[in-house]
């Protein structure tokens, strides 16, 4: 795989097992935790182990493979039925993120269309896999190049906000949003990258600002309640996010938070960019109100580590996503280019599902 010199693959294959980078132990701990049965990677998912849209896609791919391998029968039809309770239980880790289902309908329509042996259709689902998992990331390459294109022209350097992470952690590398960036800092363009710390998992304080660090790009770690303070102090000139799913008018579900970051950019006039594959688009959807939003354990707001942030007896709630409308949304950048919102609908036909 090619990309930058000091970049990280979330997701290895190698020596018939996955290699996943263990998120929750960043940035503390770079470590790896190795995965062989189809049970551990859906728990790998659910725990966020591994994560990010197209991440958890990949991820759940070879989730196909390594549940397809532990299967011993030589019969079609008992295969094709244990292969979908296989799919159900990879399909019920993440409900936001589109890229888990689109990945697990590729897998499955490709066995389907296998005329092979059973040991056949095994060794192409692992094929199939590994080209989800490069085809990742050559999309990540083009949606950095493609939102080069579309940044502000001034000043020279940008300094740009994120949240969350949609960096290479949460890809088959390279990232989407920080793809961007990283395209922004490679030629020259960027200053330096604002990322907010994105409450309550501060995948943007842990994933994203280490992510920056490792490759040497300026990072200012802030608390998601300061972007509005900063860009009324004119420190921002671009805010660039990644997304789980999209409906087919635009309307972008992320990580919770960003809907507000849409708000108090449309405030002050500065471009708000959406950075996804394709694949992230739901057609299926007319509109973000369809988009199921995943709800997790209250004890990520209320304890960090062995740490009890709150009082005893009150009640949380903790939605992981929330959805910005496209009216907010200035582009979406894709692998094929970068579009408002409703010209999205020209690649209903063309989506490869």
């Amino acid at each position: 795989m090619n990309a930058t010199a000091n970049q990280v693959f979330p997701i290895i294959w190698d020596n018939d097992s996955v290699s996943l980078i263990d998120q929750t132990r960043l940035p503390g701990e770079y470590s790896f935790v190795e995965i062989s049965r189809c049970d551990d990677m859906a728990r790998a998912i659910k725990t966020m182990i591994v994560r990010g849209a197209p991440a958890i896609g990949i991820a759940a791919a070879y989730g196909m493979y390594l549940g397809a391998r532990e299967l011993k029968t030589q019969n079609r039809e008992v295969f094709f039925k244990e292969l979908e309770k296989i799919a159900a239980v990879l399909r019920s880790t993440r409900p936001t993120a589109v890229n888990l289902f689109w990945a697990i309908s590729r897998m499955m329509r490709t066995a389907y269309e296998s005329l092979g042996s059973i040991d056949d259709i095994k060794a192409i689902l692992l094929e199939t896999a590994q080209k989800i998992q490069s085809e990742d990331l050559q999309t990540c390459l083009a949606i950095g190049n493609h939102g080069l294109g579309i940044l502000p022209t001034t000043p020279e350097k940008l300094n740009i906000l994120t949240h969350c992470n949609a960096g290479a952690l949460a890809t088959g590398g390279y990232g989407t949003a920080l793809g961007v960036i990283r395209s922004a800092f490679r030629e020259g363009r960027l200053e330096k990258v604002f990322a907010d710390e994105t409450r309550p998992r501060l995948q943007g304080s842990k994933l994203t600002a280490w992510e920056c660090v490792q490759e040497g790009i300026p990072v200012t770690v802030i608390t998601d309640s300061m972007a509005a303070h900063c860009m009324k102090l004119g420190l921002i000139h671009a805010v660039i996010v990644g997304a789980d799913r999209i409906a087919g008018n635009g309307d972008s579900a992320n990580k919770i938070g960003t809907y507000s970051l849409g708000i108090v950019a449309k405030a002050h006039n500065i471009p708000f960019y959406v950075a996804a594959p394709l694949s992230t688009v739901d057609f299926e959807l007319a509109d973000g109100a369809g988009i199921p939003i995943e709800e997790r354990d209250s004890a990520e707001i209320y304890q960090v580590g062995d740490t009890i942030l709150t009082t005893g007896g009150a009640e949380f709630y903790n939605p992981a996503f929330d959805v910005t409308p496209a009216e907010l949304i200035t582009a979406i950048i894709t692998e094929h280019g970068a579009f408002a919102p409703e010209e999205l609908k020209k690649f209903k036909d063309k989506q490869v599902v």
